[in-house]
């Protein structure tokens, strides 16, 4: 019987402009728009059914020509995909401005159809229903905060473990409530330190810091830089492996988690665990997709050959 993960949070469209050579800042800059279905959470949904995991998305989602495209996303990743349906809301948005190495420059986020997933929604039976059956719960900051915490509070309740993507440093303030509620966050520096409130160069402080708010564990992608995991009194680092080629780096930390979640789901330790979401991670970097079509069980096994042994902090 295959594990079963319960996603709760954004699915939408992701607009992405591509510049063709260097960024000229506040001037006209020639290159090319690329349209795709997209969100924090449909990300991991869609890397963890690729991963061979039972993934069902829940999400709110507008009565127009892109919610069909997210539908369609869906169903070729092999999610069940049980969206709220408002007919007469547009589907939330992400547009964002890339370089031509793959970093973004600036993106803007139309959301507003998110607020609309209250707490209340969780009471409905197949929700309910859901939760019961679901080995993981997974969350992300697109959702309102009372929501969030509402989620973490039904998870409790279930006895099922709580992941959660950060989505962005606006958005995952919106998580302090519940911190105490999630196993694993999954955050970039930045995000870390708008939770904290402060900017820690030193891991390890930075997973005090977190830990302190009462998170219990999670992930810190840093750049290029190593990323740190941590669960419990467990610190681990790791280098990302060195890809050929970066065609997009937009969907690589939702990946990382997926890649973490189904190692963890399967009996890992932290430390693999770890390998396994940077490879995830660069597979998906090598992609022009935020999630990456040829992701599957057997390309994580050979791309782990790659990954190097983490390191124990603490």
């Amino acid at each position: 019987m295959k594990t079963s993960v319960l996603v709760l949070g954004g699915a939408h469209i992701d607009r992405r402009g591509r510049i063709f050579g260097d960024t000229a800042p506040g001037a006209s800059n020639p290159g090319a728009w690329f349209e795709e279905a997209g969100g924090g959470g449909f990300n991991a949904a869609r890397n963890l059914a690729r991963l061979g995991l039972d993934v069902r998305l829940i999400s709110p989602r507008g009565g127009d020509a892109t919610g069909e495209m997210v539908a369609d996303a869906a169903r070729h990743a092999g999610v069940d995909d049980r969206p709220f349906v408002f007919l007469d809301r547009k589907t939330p948005s992400y547009t964002a401005i890339i370089e031509n190495d793959g970093n973004l420059v600036i993106a803007l986020a139309d959301m507003e159809l998110y607020k609309l997933f209250g707490p209340r929604r969780l009471a409905i039976r197949a929700v309910r229903d859901a939760f019961e059956v679901a080995d993981l719960i997974v969350c992300d900051a697109n959702l309102p905060e009372e929501t969030l915490l509402a989620i973490a509070a039904r998870a409790s309740s279930c006895d099922k473990p709580l992941a959660a993507i950060a989505i962005s440093p606006a958005k995952v303030v919106r998580l302090r409530p519940c911190l105490a509620g999630i196993d694993y966050l999954f955050l970039n520096r930045a995000e870390a330190a708008a939770l904290t409130g402060r900017a820690a160069d030193d891991p390890v402080e930075t997973v005090r810091a977190l830990q302190a708010l009462g998170l219990k564990g999670g992930a810190i992608t840093r750049g290029q830089g190593e990323i740190v995991a941590f669960s419990g009194g467990t610190v681990a680092s790791l280098a990302p492996p060195m890809v050929d080629e970066i065609g997009d780096v937009t969907g690589a930390g939702d990946s990382l988690a997926a890649g973490m979640l189904s190692a963890l789901l399967a009996g890992s330790t932290l430390a693999e665990a770890l390998r396994h979401g940077a490879a995830a991670a660069a597979i998906t970097v090598q992609s022009p997709f935020a999630v990456a079509e040829n992701l599957s069980p057997d390309l994580m096994k050979s791309t782990l050959g790659l990954v190097g042994a983490a390191k124990i902090l603490s």
